[in-house]
């Protein structure tokens, strides 16, 4: 069996594992989210709203994401995989550092955390995508970007939606050659619930005295994992048909 068929069977299984039932961890989760979002007065989910606003405009519009690393366009799939954990391994590191020094400040440090932690992901989104040979000087490529992280953190109604969005970037991407209507189309409180709901379980724990440093440690090493799990698999989707199409 050669790499890329090797890769098409452990993109197939993830696409399966993708909409298996959630397990007790996933609803516990939910549930606590949904009871604790009840309780946050409308201002503070405003602030959370305007931050990831903020943060996503800076990644569809500035600069600050964009890597110094070159768009590493020879690369075949197999060295891409290899040099795409290497980077993931160096910024997981960079979010456990993090998470674990804001845990350990207790609960004005964590709320730090939270756009710090966005921010670390994305800039390792920018430069995962350099490093399968996409630039992201490009709008549709940033777009594309904001498809991956939002899939991660969906529910899976929305999920579904993004992974035929990804699955078909080849013809999506077509639409998104300048910013058009992109941001103000957007449903920026859905992105911030599915995003919220997905980590709050870990995030609260971090927030509990004396066990705070560990538990943002393993909150944000769990969080990458899963970023780095469907970024890549999204990548590999897109050069296993771009790769397929520059042989035919």
């Amino acid at each position: 069996m050669n790499y890329e068929h090797k890769v098409q069977r452990e993109v197939a299984n993830w696409e399966q594992k993708m909409f298996k039932p959630p397990g007790w961890l996933e609803k516990t989760s939910k549930t606590i989210g949904n009871r604790i979002n009840h309780l946050i007065p409308p201002k503070v989910h405003n602030i959370i709203t305007t931050t990831i606003r903020s943060i996503v405009r800076t990644a569809l519009f500035g600069a600050e994401y964009t890597p110094r690393r070159p768009v590493q366009s020879t690369l075949g799939l197999e060295s891409a995989d290899k040099e795409a954990k290497e980077l993931f391994a160096l910024y997981q590191k960079i979010a456990v550092a993090e998470g674990a020094g804001t845990g350990a400040g207790g609960i004005m440090l964590s709320m730090v955390d939270f756009p710090a932690l966005i921010a670390i992901k994305m800039k390792f989104l920018f430069e995962l995508a350099h490093v399968y040979g996409y630039d992201t000087n490009h709008f549709s490529e940033r777009v594309f970007i904001l498809k991956v992280f939002q899939m991660t953190f969906s529910g899976p109604e929305n999920r579904a939606r993004l992974l035929y969005s990804i699955m078909h970037w080849h013809i999506e991407k077509e639409q998104w050659v300048s910013d058009a209507e992109y941001s103000r189309n957007m449903d920026w409180e859905t992105f911030q619930i599915e995003y919220r709901d997905a980590i709050d379980f870990r995030k609260m724990l971090q927030m509990v005295p004396g066990i705070g440093a560990v538990a943002g440690a393993w909150a944000n090493y769990t969080i990458l994992e899963e970023l780095r799990e469907f970024a890549m698999n999204a990548y590999r989707l897109r050069r296993l048909h771009d790769d397929f199409e520059a042989l035919g």
